[in-house]
């Protein structure tokens, strides 16, 4: 990662109720498109995980934890605000008036956004695994492959004697 994203604070903007993903995107192709690597280093929706139950079928899903808002690290200059501010589906950013404030880090860890931010340097191809939510819970499994442009997990678990391989996320997955 560039230097200057030791520089970057985490903001928060406002979008239209639905337009989270769609912003999401938009904001990631201006920043390809325009080069602005070196200013706007990540766009993230943050998401939870959550237990529906419906005819008692347990399934987990994942749900927004904030509708309507986004979370953007970047390096604050005149240049950067206004591409943010230009996003078709932005309405403004959090804060007072026209000024931006940027989240504390303390905010940031509550905020779960190191969760946001997953890490798939967790586990190795090999490593022995607990599944603790979904269909397969409780399961003891290995690590077989690791997809970084998914955030998924490959695991091979044994089930009636035979192996399985099931695609989890790391947040799903703890050491065995």
């Amino acid at each position: 990662m560039d230097l200057g994203s030791d520089e970057a604070r985490w903001y928060v903007i406002h979008t239209y109720s639905g337009h989270e993903n769609k912003v999401k995107d938009n904001m990631e192709s201006m920043v390809k498109n325009q080069d602005l690597g070196d200013m706007i280093f990540d766009v993230q929706v943050p998401m939870e995980d959550y237990v529906e139950e419906k005819e008692g079928v347990k399934k987990l899903k994942e749900r927004k934890m904030f509708p309507s808002y986004v979370l953007v690290k970047m390096i604050m200059n005149d240049k950067s605000w206004y591409v943010v501010r230009n996003t078709r589906g932005v309405t403004g950013f959090v804060g007072p008036g026209s000024k931006p404030i940027p989240l504390s880090d303390e905010e940031v860890q509550n905020l779960g956004v190191s969760r946001v931010e997953k890490t798939m340097d967790t586990y190795a191809v090999g490593d022995r695994v607990k599944v603790l939510t979904g269909p397969f819970e409780d399961f003891i499994g290995t690590v077989e492959a690791l997809d970084t442009e998914k955030q998924k997990i490959k695991v091979s678990i044994s089930m009636f004697g035979r192996d399985t391989l099931v695609e989890l996320d790391e947040n799903q997955l703890v050491e065995a």
